[in-house]
């Protein structure tokens, strides 16, 4: 009974972390499917008498919800991918590399990127754009979101590389193929698991990120979707109906990529930690 109580115990924490966390959200989503301010005041956390399912149009027509969700949509898929594609190569290169001295002092100059904190460069990346004609482009936003997810990137990519037993690769030289062949036909199909795991971190940093598109993009068509949630709260600030709606919008696609893929993101991160 006792053994019984104390494997239990962990689960009975998570169910409880995990109604603390889905409470809100069940909040929001309740709330966006009611007819007005009154009805969420009188049954704050309770099913609504009345759906009011044209909340969701009301919020992606009106509010402009429909211009931000594409663009922060593409700007983080092309993002992401562009990043993976980088960081893949050069993980390539730094864990196949044959010298092992150099392979390892490129391998260190990119764990650098990590120690840097991201605000601190806000200045210096802003200088860049500025400089290159970039501001106020979806530029100014594509370039910072891949460079700066680059190092985290090869981390987690290298980790896993590593792990590949180098038998393949000599069993594909052997075949007649070179290091593209290798790369492209081997390694990137093995590598799957890791590459949806960086995919999903990178694209869920690209599609909350706040900061540099606020002070980067000051169009409100090239606008993404947490900047202009923003607006959409000062506008709407009255009609907390729509408001949930237009948050439900900007959590649903995260929640949908999580659903799917989570076996593959928890196989990547657990890249490379056991070996043999």
């Amino acid at each position: 009974m006792m053994k019984q109580l104390k494997k239990g115990t962990p689960h009975i924490f998570l169910l409880l972390y995990l109604a603390v966390i889905l409470f809100p959200f069940l909040f929001v989503l309740f709330s966006s499917v009611k007819t007005d301010n009154g009805a969420i005041a009188a049954n704050p956390f309770g099913l609504p008498t009345e759906f009011a399912w044209d909340n969701y149009v009301k919020a992606w027509v009106n509010a402009k919800i429909s211009t931000y969700f594409v663009n922060s949509l593409y700007i983080s898929l092309a993002a992401s991918v562009s990043t993976i594609l980088i960081a893949s190569l050069a993980s390539f290169a730094i864990t196949r590399m044959r010298y092992k001295q150099m392979s390892a002092a490129v391998f260190q100059f990119i764990l650098l990127g990590l120690l840097i904190p991201g605000n601190a460069l806000l200045l210096p990346i802003y200088g860049i754009l500025k400089n290159l004609n970039m501001l106020d482009k979806h530029w100014a936003l594509y370039v910072p979101y891949t460079a700066g997810a680059i190092p985290f990137t090869i981390i987690i990519l290298a980790a896993f590389m590593r792990s590949l037993p180098s038998e393949i690769e000599e069993a594909a030289v052997i075949d007649g193929l070179k290091a593209p062949g290798i790369f492209f036909k081997v390694i990137l199909p093995l590598t799957v698991p890791a590459l949806v795991t960086v995919f999903i971190v990178n694209f869920l940093g690209n599609w909350n990120e706040f900061l540099l598109a606020n002070f980067f993009i000051s169009t409100d068509n090239l606008r993404t979707l947490p900047v202009g949630m923003v607006g959409f709260r000062d506008t709407y600030n009255t009609n907390y109906a729509q408001m949930a709606a237009g948050i439900v919008y900007s959590v649903v696609p995260v929640m949908v990529i999580y659903a799917i893929l989570q076996e593959k993101i928890i196989e990547g991160l657990t890249a490379g930690g056991v070996k043999g």
